[in-house]
């Protein structure tokens, strides 16, 4: 496991994402000579063995650009929802033929993946991606990673690239994620305004200390923020990926950082770590609704890690069915767990409050004891917490 930077030189599989800022120009579009440098490290991963998968924004960028040579306003103002879709679907295809240009004269091929939200919810959906992704390794392709925002709306946005590495870090089994991007790692102030700010080198567990570090927005041409690269931190570490947030312009970054290099920030994987279906429940799946628990229940599930029986439900809100995800919500409001349920809503406000034993003289059936088995269940950090 790793568990400090020299440990680093295990990593045998790596996402590699490159921010908007790093790849695209406001008036040029694709800056050529960042594709160089990111081919030329990807090159030199692949001859040690180490499997690289890329996550590249800047879809929406460059086609704000192409749109602009006739319509200047596209780079001056806000786009609407399905302006962003028309952006992307102009700029993805010359983000991708930049892409396979420069790795086709390094003599690498490469696969374009698209992804929405929606899709890693489904759980045979995850399964195709990560299944793809394993067939492409194999045949020794790169696999490059975005967004699908031709078709995205909120509701199924990961809600930045930074956030999508981090899931795709879990989706194809890495060991690292590398978020490239025009800061140099996390500092313990920002470090534009305040001169004398410290990098910090290394974060083994993200408090609200490392939380209140990550304040202040990203490039006016990207969406992710270091906000939104610790949240990612988050998401990669629970999954037991380690994540790292280094220098884009640096030549050489990934091979310098596995090969212990003193750049960037790294977040290490502890304790509280997920498996496969944890992670899925934690980290994709919207609650369809709610069930409020007494204290009895909220302690045996945070102390014991027990399943919720019907006897700790003091009531239950929203429309959901058998094998929905909800939210598990404690006697004093706080979401504390997500996890699937065993009935739906309606047999849920039947059996509320009630032993086990009586399920079936009030349902005229039972199909398990707990309304949330442990295995379905999964208790929630805060900054996991969505409503």
């Amino acid at each position: 496991m790793i568990q400090k930077r020299s440990h680093l030189k295990q990593t045998r599989r790596l996402v590699l994402k490159i921010g908007s800022s790093l790849l695209t120009n406001a008036t040029t579009g694709v800056q050529q000579t960042m594709i160089d440098r990111i081919v030329e490290q990807v090159v030199a991963l692949h001859r040690q063995g180490i499997e690289v998968c890329l996550v590249s924004s800047g879809s929406v960028s460059l086609g704000r650009v192409a749109l602009a040579a006739n319509a200047p306003c596209w780079l001056s103002r806000s786009l609407s929802v399905h302006e962003k879709q028309a952006a992307a679907a102009v700029g993805q295809p010359a983000l991708m033929q930049a892409y396979h240009q420069t790795f086709a004269a390094a003599g690498l091929k490469v696969a374009q993946m698209l992804l929405t939200r929606d899709d890693l919810r489904h759980r045979r959906r995850y399964l195709n991606a990560s299944n793809t992704a394993e067939t492409l390794f194999s045949a020794g392709v790169v696999p490059i990673v975005n967004e699908n925002d031709t078709v995205v709306v909120e509701e199924i946005k990961f809600g930045d690239n930074d956030a999508l590495a981090a899931l795709v870090g879990r989706v194809i089994g890495a060991d690292l994620v590398v978020l490239a991007t025009d800061v140099q790692g996390l500092y313990d102030a920002n470090p534009v305004t305040t001169p004398t700010a410290q990098r910090i080198a290394d974060v083994h567990h993200v408090d609200e200390r490392i939380l209140g570090m990550a304040s202040g927005s990203g490039s006016s041409f990207g969406t992710g923020g270091m906000q939104s690269k610790v949240r990612a931190a988050e998401i990669a570490t629970r999954a037991g990926v380690v994540l790292a947030i280094v220098g884009g312009q640096h030549d050489q970054m990934v091979t310098k950082l596995i090969n212990g290099g003193d750049l960037g920030t790294v977040f290490y994987c502890n304790n509280d770590r997920h498996n496969r279906r944890q992670h899925w429940i934690a980290e994709l799946l919207e609650p369809e609704g709610a069930l409020y628990v007494d204290a009895g229940a909220e302690q045996a599930m945070l102390q014991r890690g027990a399943s919720l029986l019907p006897i700790g439900l003091q009531r239950v809100e929203g429309d959901f069915d058998k094998g929905d995800c909800v939210a598990v919500v404690a006697c004093g409001g706080q979401v504390i767990a997500k996890g699937l349920v065993n009935y739906n809503n309606k047999e849920m406000s039947a059996i509320c409050g009630m032993s086990s034993e009586q399920i079936e003289q009030c349902l005229g059936f039972v199909d398990y004891t707990s309304v949330i088995h442990r295995d379905n269940l999964v208790i929630l950090q805060r900054s996991q917490v969505k409503l």
